[in-house]
C-alpha cells in the first residue's frame, strides 16, 4: 500500500504459467495454495527459471532452478544483497525508475552497505546463489525455450509472497523491499510480473475490500480522512463515523486480559488455535463478560463462548467472495443450512435491529433489513469506488477483478500498467532487523510454524473429514537429524518442543526439509498446539502483526527425563 498505493495481489493467476521466472519466499505454495502452485509447476515446465527463498524445503524446490535455504529470519539481508547486485551490475531498469518511482536515491545509498558477501555471512545463502538469483530476476531470463514475450527485451519475472514474510516483527518492511526489487527492475505493470501476496484463506482479500480492517472503511478509505468519513455518512445517513483507528486482534486481546475490552464477538474465527501465545487468549476469553461466537462448527475458541450463534457454511449461502487475485464472484448455495443456522449476514442484521431498539434508536426498516445479498451488494459498490462497477448481475460467469469504477468497464486484471495507484511508485530505504527473539543457550532453536497440504487453518473443518485426518491425524515435530542426535530423538519418537510461553508434544519427523537450528510445526492440531509457543510481545509497528514465524525454542526426550 505505502509503495505502490494498493496493497492486493498485482497481476493474475492465469499469468504464472507465462513467467520467464518466479520468485517464491515466504510461502509454501504446493501445499497451502496448490491450484497455484500447479501453475507453477506448469511456468517450469514450459521452460521459466523459479528461485525460492525460504528456510524449509518445501515441495516446489523441486522443480527449482534455485533454492536459497536462508536461516529464519535472515531473508531481508538476500534481498538487499541482490539489489545491491543487482546495482552494481547495471541490471536495474533505469527508465522505469526515472518515470514512474521516486526515492531511489535514498535506497541507493542504504544498498550500498549490504554486500553479497555480508548475506551470505548471516544467511547461510552462498554469494554465488545471491548473485545468480539477482540475475535471474532481474533480466528476466528463461531456462529453455522461447517467451511469449519474446522480443520486449527484458523477461518477466514475478514475485509471489505469502505469509513466511507478512507473520514477522518486520513484515511491513519485508513487503517493501521486496516491492522495491520490483520496481528496481521495472518487473511490474505488465503480464507476469509484479508482486503477488497469496491471501491465507478463500475470502480474505474480500475482508479487506469492505472493510474488516481496523483503519479503513470499505474501499480502503481511511477512517482518519475527513473528507471520506462526511462522504460515507452521508451515503449511510449518519451523523459522524469514528475516526480513531481500532485495535488489532492482538491488541484487543491485550486490552481484554487489562479489562478494557468486556466483549468480544468472533465470527468464522478461532484464536485459540491461530493466534500467539494461545495461554494469554484464553485468560482474555475467560475473562470477559461477554464472549459471542458465530461459526459452523463448535471450535475450541466457540467452546468458551457464552453464546454461539450456527452460521451456514458456503455450500449454504449466497453473495460474494473476492479471491488472491482480486477477482469478486458469486456464491450459490448448493443445500439449505440444517438446524437453526443462517447465513452470516441475516444473523448479523437481526442483532442490529435489536441493538437499535435497545438502544432507543428510530432509523427506517430497510436500514438493517436487506431484501437480499444483492441489495447489500449494490449498497457495497455505491460506497466502495474500486467495486463502484459491479452488480451480482454482472460477476455471471467469471465475475471481475477490482477496480471496477463503473458499470462499462470490464475488470482490471493488471495494476499499476500506467502509473501506480498512489501516483509515482515510492522506494522505501529499508535497512535489515533481526528477529525480536532470537535463540540462546537456553532456547537453542528456531521455531517456524505453517500449514501442510492436508489441512487447513485450525482444522476445524478439515479434521472432521475422515479421509484427511487418517492421512494426516496428529502433529509432528520436523528436526534435523543434528539436532535430533544431542537429544537421542529418532524418527517417530514423542519429543517435547518447549518454549518461553509453554510446551507442546508431538510426534519427532526426522528430516531434512528443515536446516539444523530450525524446527516446523504445523499449526492445524488441538492436541500439539503451535501458537502455545509463538510469542505475542513482539508486533510489527504498523500492521500490529505478531512474529508466528521466529521463536526460541528447545528440544526435550520426555524418555529422558
Amino acid at each position: 500500500m505505502q509503495a505502490f498505493g494498493s496493497g492486493a495481489m498485482t497481476n493474475s493467476i492465469r499469468e504464472i504459467r507465462d513467467a520467464d521466472c518466479l520468485l517464491i519466499t515466504g510461502s509454501n505454495t504446493a501445499e497451502s495454495h496448490p491450484v497455484i502452485g500447479y501453475e507453477v509447476i506448469r511456468a517450469v515446465r514450459r521452460g521459466a527459471h523459479l528461485i525460492i527463498i525460504d528456510p524449509r524445503r518445501v515441495p516446489l524446490v523441486d522443480h527449482a532452478t534455485l533454492f536459497l535455504q536462508v536461516k529464519p529470519g535472515t531473508d531481508i539481508y538476500v534481498f538487499l544483497a541482490m539489489m545491491h547486485v543487482i546495482v552494481r551490475e547495471g541490471w536495474q531498469d533505469d527508465d522505469f525508475i526515472a518515470r514512474r518511482t521516486e526515492g531511489y536515491d535514498d535506497l541507493q545509498t542504504v544498498l550500498e552497505g549490504y554486500t553479497p558477501e555480508r548475506a551470505a555471512l548471516l544467511s547461510g545463502v552462498s554469494v554465488q546463489q545471491i548473485e545468480q538469483a539477482a540475475r535471474l530476476y532481474a533480466l528476466g531470463e528463461r531456462a529453455r525455450g522461447t517467451s511469449v514475450y519474446a522480443g520486449e527485451g527484458r523477461g518477466h519475472s514475478a514475485i509471489l509472497y505469502a505469509m513466511g514474510i507478512t507473520q514477522r516483527s518486520n513484515g511491513t518492511e519485508m513487503v517493501m523491499t521486496l516491492a522495491n526489487l520490483a520496481m528496481l527492475c521495472g518487473q511490474i505493470g505488465k503480464p507476469s510480473t509484479g508482486v503477488n501476496p497469496l491471501r491465507g484463506q478463500s475470502n480474505v482479500q474480500g475482508a479487506c475490500d469492505v472493510g474488516c480492517l481496523v483503519d479503513v472503511f470499505p474501499g480502503y478509505q481511511r477512517v482518519t480522512d475527513a473528507e471520506k468519513r462526511a462522504a460515507l455518512a452521508a451515503a449511510w445517513g449518519v451523523d459522524a463515523l469514528p475516526d480513531q483507528v481500532g485495535l488489532t486482534i492482538v491488541e484487543a486481546t491485550r486490552a481484554a486480559r487489562e479489562g478494557k475490552v468486556r466483549a468480544i464477538y468472533v465470527m468464522g474465527e478461532n484464536p485459540m488455535m491461530s493466534d500467539p501465545n494461545t495461554s494469554h487468549v484464553e485468560e482474555a476469553l475467560r475473562g470477559l463478560d461477554l464472549l459471542v461466537v458465530q461459526d459452523i462448527f463448535l471450535s475450541e475458541t466457540a467452546q468458551l463462548a457464552h453464546v454461539v450463534l450456527p452460521a451456514a457454511s458456503w455450500l449454504e449461502k449466497d453473495g460474494t467472495f473476492t479471491n488472491t487475485e482480486r477477482r469478486v464472484q458469486l456464491l450459490r448455495p448448493v443445500l439449505p443450512p440444517p438446524g437453526q443456522a443462517r447465513p452470516d449476514w441475516q444473523i448479523i442484521s437481526e442483532i442490529a435491529v435489536r441493538f437499535d431498539a435497545k438502544m432507543g434508536r428510530s432509523r427506517p426498516a430497510d436500514t438493517w433489513r436487506f431484501p437480499s445479498t444483492a441489495a447489500i451488494f449494490d449498497e457495497l459498490a455505491r460506497v466502495t469506488p474500486i467495486y463502484r462497477g459491479m452488480s451480482h448481475a454482472r460477476l455471471v460467469g467469471q465475475g471481475l477483478q477490482w477496480p471496477c469504477p463503473d458499470a462499462t468497464h470490464p475488470g482490471t486484471p493488471i495494476l499499476h500498467t500506467e502509473k501506480f495507484t498512489r501516483g509515482p511508485g515510492k522506494f522505501h530505504a529499508i535497512e535489515a532487523s533481526d528477529p525480536a527473539e532470537l535463540p540462546d543457550e537456553e532456547y537453542p532453536l528456531i521455531l517456524s510454524t505453517g500449514r501442510v497440504l492436508y489441512h487447513y487453518h485450525s482444522a476445524t473443518m478439515t479434521r472432521r473429514s475422515e479421509p484427511l485426518a487418517w492421512r494426516e491425524p496428529g502433529g509432528y515435530v520436523e528436526v534435523n537429524p543434528a539436532d535430533a542426535a544431542p537429544v537421542a530423538l529418532q524418527d517417530q519418537d514423542e519429543v517435547i518442543l518447549r518454549s518461553r510461553r509453554g510446551e507442546v508434544r508431538a510426534r519427532a519427523r526426522i528430516s531434512e526439509r528443515v536446516p539444523p537450528g530450525t524446527v516446523f510445526l504445523a499449526f492445524h492440531w488441538r492436541e500439539a498446539p503451535a501458537n502455545l509457543l509463538t510469542q505475542d510481545f513482539a508486533l510489527d509497528p504498523i500492521s500490529k502483526i505478531p512474529e508466528y514465524k521466529v521463536c526460541a525454542v528447545r528440544l526435550e526426550n520426555p524418555r529422558a527425563q
